[in-house]
């Protein structure tokens, strides 16, 4: 029976899944302190630090803050997605170049057979997971709607404030929202109608773009959820 009012189309479907996850996620994000912001639960986090003092090879930003990120690989959770780029065209030399990483390598990955072994994620604080999606957010807009020219990564001053981070990460979320509300059906259609310059924007239809923006924003706030559960309770659980 469909709900009177409710959009049934590819945007209103999108936008929909958006709006609840956004609606929930503030909730969730709600009180949000620097200590438990930055808290590392485990040895080896990635998270978000000074300068001079991130020991990941590629931590970036703009300014005294940087968010940890380690050497390019592909792990085992996207070979699929990896095949299905070549079976869709790609070729090695651009798979490669969209993952930042060797041709070997995707050679290594296309050739790969059976199941492949669970990757061992690193554990990210909640500012790490922020920053991702504050920065990616950013750029999405920028590189379709935007001037398309600034470099996503240093888009965002990262801060090691909650408050501060939260004030300026949902304006960035809310713009993407608004912009993405007035989509054609014939932009939904474009190729490369987003240019964002990290990973296949530039080869796939809108609307698979804002599929893959909706997941992202959806599982890493989960992450989000878990972690400020964890950290309710680290001093009440057993064992």
């Amino acid at each position: 029976m469909e709900t009177e009012g409710a959009r049934t189309d590819r945007l209103g479907l999108l936008l929909d899944q958006f709006d609840k996850a956004r609606d929930m996620a503030e909730v969730r994000l709600t009180g949000l302190g620097d200590e438990e912001y930055l808290w590392e639960p485990v040895p080896g986090c990635w998270s978000l630090r000074r300068r001079g003092e991130a020991t990941t090879p590629r931590a970036f930003g703009p300014g005294e803050w940087v968010l940890d990120l380690g050497a390019a690989d592909i792990p085992a959770s996207e070979y699929a997605e990896v095949a299905r780029q070549a079976a869709g065209g790609m070729t090695v030399d651009k798979i490669a170049d969209d993952w930042s990483v060797s041709v070997e390598r995707v050679e290594q990955i296309l050739a790969h057979t059976g199941t492949p072994e669970p990757d061992a994620t690193v554990v990210t604080t909640i500012a790490w997971r922020l920053g991702h999606l504050h920065f990616q957010f950013a750029g999405g807009w920028e590189w379709a709607f935007g001037e398309r020219r600034r470099d996503p990564k240093l888009m965002v001053d990262f801060s090691p404030s909650a408050a501060v981070t939260l004030e300026q990460f949902w304006p960035v979320i809310d713009r993407w929202r608004d912009s993405v509300g007035v989509v054609t059906e014939e932009q939904l259609d474009t190729v490369g109608f987003s240019q964002y310059p990290y990973g296949s924007d530039p080869d796939d239809p809108f609307v698979s773009v804002l599929s893959g923006a909706n997941l992202e924003f959806i599982h890493h706030m989960a992450e989000i959820a878990l972690l400020r559960d964890l950290w309710r309770t680290r001093f009440t659980a057993g064992g």
